[in-house]
């Protein structure tokens, strides 16, 4: 059996190695930037990077100003109800109750007044009475008076005698009733006594004095100048 050399053993490419360590011998090509793969010549997109932190939604508005549009809406429609409403109902009541009072007070009033007029009335009515009790225990004494000379005065005359003494005794009996007289002696062309009951200084207030005294002593009375 021949033996193989052992040169034959030995790699005759110069390139050849103890280097490769027995590996396979690798061919290299140079690089071709035309076979390159489209996508390296395509611009670089920017890379998106996803972050945990959110950023916080602002919120709307709307809620709030509709609240405050309705909070605008009750106020003004309470406001309404009161001053059209509320206050002239309170205004009304306060009305009606002053004049409650007035008329409780009007109402006092006039029955402190009637009472204090009947009060009035009951003191004249027992003056009266005393009065007339106490005249009627002791008459007043009507005052006669004679007249001597003429006075220029209207009297009125309840009654006229010849003679003197007849006029006296009417006047006597009218005296004791409280009645104050005056005899007029005779004078111009008349011879009679009169007697009269009042004096004037004028006809007119002398003849309305005798109208008045007719009820109390008939209806012969007149007026004469003296």
């Amino acid at each position: 059996m021949a033996m193989k050399d052992t040169n034959d053993e030995k790699p005759q490419d110069g390139n050849d190695s103890e280097d490769n360590f027995g590996l396979p011998d690798l061919e290299y090509k140079p690089l071709d930037r035309s076979e390159e793969s489209p996508t390296e010549n395509k611009p670089t997109e920017p890379t998106t990077y996803t972050s945990a932190y959110k950023v916080p939604e602002e919120k709307s508005n709307a809620p709030l100003i509709i609240g405050v549009i309705i909070g605008l809406v009750i106020v003004l429609a309470a406001s309404l109800i009161y001053y059209y409403v509320i206050r002239p109902q309170q205004a009304e009541k306060a009305r009606i109750e002053q004049e409650r009072i007035k008329k409780e007070q009007a109402k006092k009033e006039a029955e402190a007044a009637e009472k204090d007029r009947l009060a009035e009335e009951e003191r004249i009515r027992q003056e009266a009475e005393a009065a007339a009790a106490k005249a009627k225990e002791n008459p007043p004494v009507g005052a006669i008076e004679t007249l001597t000379a003429r006075t220029g005065r209207y009297y009125v005359v309840i009654s006229s005698a010849v003679d003197g003494d007849l006029s006296m005794d009417y006047a006597k009996k009218l005296s004791a009733k409280g009645v104050s007289t005056k005899l007029i002696p005779p004078f111009g062309k008349w011879k009679y006594n009169r007697l009269a009951v009042a004096d004037h200084p004028d006809f007119a207030s002398a003849q309305a004095d005798a109208d008045a005294k007719k009820g109390e002593f008939g209806a012969d009375l007149w007026v004469i100048k003296y």
